[in-house]
């Protein structure tokens, strides 16, 4: 190339990108024309100082503008989105002798859409004269944009009975719509119009159309769509990839990177490296991310903040915290939402002190956190130790006034309910309770359901019937297992009430929290109906129902259940089978104890744990077998609890005194828990029990020099929805003497019917 050519080439690209310096506004008269020079602001998109020119222009209304000025000042507001501007445009072309071209109307309509002032477009549109598809497109493109999706569609429907043919451009925006709108069939019938017009092979239409078969999760229709393109571009292959990823099919949406690597007609994106960073991290492939790192890497995107973040997320869900902050440093300029990531990565790996120095240095830089950050940092202080760091983030969060946003105290409460602290849960909620949506009220429900605050929880209950927030599946599955907590079936018939007459019935979480209900306040029979009126019960229904009977002694009834569950081909899980030992156990069924709980791992590939273990105690112990129970407990890879050795000691008592294995498990619970008053009382009644007066006498001293206490029994019945409760030997019902007198009245008809009160001696040290 000749010097003379160069110096040419290097010429016309000053004269076609100027320099120009706002500044210069008052001196434009001077060094170009307005027209000319609003329209070169425009080209070069200086669009505020396009817009400052023309507010030059108001102040000498001797300059003339030329329609192709006007068309540039519009495209101008419609990019700086400045609605201002844009009617002040609009009167001074309404004003003017200029008569406007269809061309013009139609970019102003598209600049009122991009403005989000869907009415004045609209009353552009219906003063229009002549109309193309340009303008039906432009309307509808704005509707789509600003989240009216439905008038959208109207707008299509009227456009196709004027006669006017869509083209690319408006099946790519109405497609968008129906998208939003969330309507399966309508998209259905747009792909059919796709395809019948001129436009069904154009790449707009069918990136539009592969973009909403994934939305709707119709992931084969996308994939069929994404086949028949026959020039794929970036759009195409970022769209499918991204669809597979969101589905859940992360092997085909790398096994779609690979192909598009292998073409090598497109570099991938950084939204492309986003979406296989984040299928490598679901698949739990490191190998995969790796390489993939390599390659974002070599295309010069490592230093990308959003590449960035979904490399740092991605590590991080591998557990992988120094490549994460590794990655992180890599960032060229790191936002907000980069540090979320690193920030996030931590906490969500339950590092505290690091996701807080990473706060720390973020503030640092002088960027300003959001709800999001908050958020990360509320959930990694999630448990009791590390509630002062939560305490000290609330403090600095009502410094900054973050407190009024909802999803941040939704995220408080949380904190704090995880950290036992419910005091400064129900202080955030009544903070918030102005402006709580149903996730708050859920979560102070739940909080007060985990701490056992029943009466809590109805209060609150109540509250909210009064509220704008109208109660979904999951408060009453709250409210149903606080009644099962309380066992209190009246209640709970309401809470079943309100549950038919709101619709919420209908789903499975509510019919389960239903079943469990029942089966723990006694109503078994009402429990089987419930269940019994689902047509698709799930594994939480079979077990709700199943531990229900065995809790009552109904074993049969709950081993055959568990048999009809597993003959429909339900897997059992852990509780289930936990349903099962317990129904063996009750109904001392040793042998199909035994066989389930070998079963366990080699027909459904579920280790026994603890509590399945203490369950198979349980059942050795009541059916007499005390050596079989004491050695499987001494062979057992679980180190036994107090309870474990409760149950066997419990057993010795029923079944003959046993002396010798009873001391053993009172000194194995004594280990564990020296100043345990049952193991105590239990042994020294085996010990009156056998006649060993002097063994009973060494341990009633022993407790009085350890100032052992027992705890004294306690039993609750509910009357007319109101929880009474007693004590052993109470004196302090108000109305004690009228119970005392009933029942001196049955213990006399015990005795006038034959009861023996001196079968069986007890002999109490107390």
């Amino acid at each position: 190339m000749s010097m003379t050519i160069q110096c040419f080439i290097r010429c016309m690209h000053n004269y076609v990108r100027p320099i120009v310096q706002p500044a210069i506004v008052s001196n434009l008269s001077t060094e170009l024309p307005t027209n000319s020079y609003i329209i070169l602001l425009c080209k070069q998109q200086h669009y505020k100082e396009a817009l400052e020119a023309f507010d030059f222009h108001l102040k000498n209304p001797n300059i003339h503008l030329e329609p192709s000025t006007y068309t540039s000042l519009v495209l101008a507001c419609a990019n700086s989105r400045s609605l201002e501007y844009a009617k002040k445009i609009h009167d001074h072309v309404s004003k003017s002798s200029c008569q406007p071209s269809i061309i013009l109307q139609n970019h102003i309509i598209n600049m009122y859409g991009k403005c989000g002032s869907m009415k004045d477009a609209r009353r552009v549109f219906d003063t229009m004269q002549l109309r193309n598809v340009v303008s039906w497109t432009s309307l509808i493109s704005g509707y789509s944009q600003n989240g009216q999706e439905n008038d959208a569609i109207i707008m299509y429907i009227q456009m196709i009975q004027s006669g006017q043919s869509p083209d690319q451009l408006t099946f790519g925006s109405i497609i968008k719509a129906c998208n939003i709108a969330g309507d399966i069939d309508l998209g259905r019938q747009l792909h059919a119009h796709v395809i019948k017009s001129w436009f069904g092979h154009h790449l707009i239409s069918q990136n539009a159309l592969i973009s909403m078969y994934t939305n709707f999760g119709q992931i084969t229709h996308a994939s069929n769509v994404f086949t028949t393109i026959s020039t794929k571009d970036l759009i195409s292959w970022g769209s499918m990839i991204a669809g597979y990823t969101q589905q859940g099919y992360r092997i085909e949406a790398l096994y779609i990177f690979r192909d598009m690597l292998r073409q090598g007609v497109y570099q991938p994106n950084e939204f492309i490296f986003g979406s296989v960073f984040s299928a490598c991290s679901n698949l739990l492939e490191l190998e995969y991310g790796k390489q993939i790192h390599g390659i974002c890497a070599k295309f010069g995107l490592g230093r990308n903040f959003f590449a960035g973040c979904s490399l740092c997320d991605m590590y991080a869900k591998f557990g992988f915290l120094p490549s994460a902050k590794t990655a992180f440093y890599q960032i060229k300029s790191p936002d907000v939402v980069s540090w979320n990531a690193i920030i996030a990565a931590f906490a969500d790996n339950g590092d505290v002190s690091e996701a807080i120095d990473f706060f720390r240095r973020m503030l640092q830089t002088g960027l300003i956190p959001d709800s999001v950050t908050f958020i990360s940092l509320l959930c990694a202080c999630g448990s009791p130790t590390a509630s002062n760091q939560g305490m000290h983030i609330h403090s600095y969060i009502v410094k900054i006034g973050f407190d009024k946003e909802v999803i941040v105290c939704n995220a408080l409460l949380t904190m704090y309910t995880k950290c036992s602290n419910l005091f400064n849960a129900l202080n955030v909620f009544r903070d918030v309770s102005g402006y709580a949506n149903l996730v708050s009220w859920n979560a102070i429900l739940s909080a007060c359901l985990q701490h056992k605050q029943e009466g809590e929880t109805f209060r609150l209950f109540k509250q909210m019937l009064f509220s704008e927030n109208k109660p979904d599946s999951i408060t009453i599955t709250t409210l149903l297992g606080t009644c099962a907590e309380l066992t209190s079936l009246g209640v709970g018939n309401q809470v079943h009430c309100y549950s038919i007459k709101s619709g919420l019935v209908l789903d499975v979480s509510v019919r389960n929290g239903l079943i469990d209900m029942y089966a723990k306040s006694g109503s078994l029979k009402h429990a089987r109906d419930v269940f019994d009126s689902m047509q698709n019960p799930d594994i939480v229904s079979w077990t709700s129902l199943i531990v229900g009977y065995a809790q009552f002694g109904l074993g049969h009834e709950a081993l055959n259940l568990f048999k009809v569950m597993v003959n429909l081909g339900i897997r059992p899980n852990e509780v289930t089978y936990l349903g099962a030992l317990s129904a063996c156990s009750h109904i001392g069924l040793v042998e199909e104890g035994w066989r389930l709980y070998k079963s366990m791992e080699t027909e459904h590939g579920i280790p026994p744990t603890r509590e399945h273990f203490s369950c198979m105690v349980d059942l050795l112990a009541r059916a007499g077998c005390l050596h079989e129970a004491e050695t499987f407990i001494q062979k057992s890879e679980f180190d036994p609890d107090i309870t474990t050795w409760k149950t066997l000691l419990a057993a010795c008592k029923t079944h003959n005194n046993n002396v010798d294995i009873a001391e053993r498990a009172a000194e194995n619970i004594l280990k564990l828990d020296p100043s345990n008053s049952a193991a105590m009382v239990m042994l020294s009644n085996i010990h009156a029990s056998a006649g060993n007066w002097e063994d009973v006498a060494k341990l009633r001293n022993l407790m009085k020099q350890m100032a052992v206490q027992k705890v004294p029994g306690q039993s609750w019945i509910e009357v007319k929805d109101k929880m009474h409760i007693f004590f052993s030997e109470d004196s302090s019902h108000p109305q004690r003497s009228d119970i005392y007198t009933l029942l001196e009245e049955l213990w006399l008809q015990v005795l006038d019917d034959g009861y023996d009160p001196c079968q069986r001696l007890e002999i109490s040290i107390w």
